[in-house]
């Protein structure tokens, strides 16, 4: 082992409203590091970490297509699938796609367009 895992980082263009996003979907703390980087800690292990990229110049992925490619997602496990739906598009997600025939999984974008997936366990 070279290293630990130390943050999963996003880039946003508002770091502090993606980590207040994500601290509603999975708890945590905002902490506010200073210079466009925000980090939401846990009891998880690994944090989830923000990084301001300016307006006009953060493209957000695309789903299914590939024209500006997903590159990474984040699988959120739940419960009850439908319920949890509720919730994240009460906090601004979009719901990407509900696979008919995939009920253990559903792709989301968050409210800066990175795709996520709740995922029955």
């Amino acid at each position: 082992m070279i290293g630990t895992l130390r943050a999963y980082a996003l880039d946003c263009p508002d770091p502090l409203a993606l980590a207040a996003f994500y601290a509603e979907l999975v708890g945590g703390q905002v902490v506010d590091e200073g210079d466009g980087w925000v980090e939401l800690v846990g009891d998880y292990g690994t944090k989830l970490a923000f990084q301001l990229v300016e307006t006009g110049a953060f493209r957000a992925p695309a789903w299914p297509g590939q024209d500006t490619p997903q590159q990474a997602h984040i699988d959120i496990g739940v419960t009850d699938l439908d319920a949890a739906q509720k919730q994240v598009l009460a906090l601004g997600a979009t719901l990407l796609e509900d696979w008919e025939g995939a009920k253990s999984w559903r792709v989301f974008a968050d409210p800066a367009g990175h795709p996520f997936c709740l995922c029955a366990c």
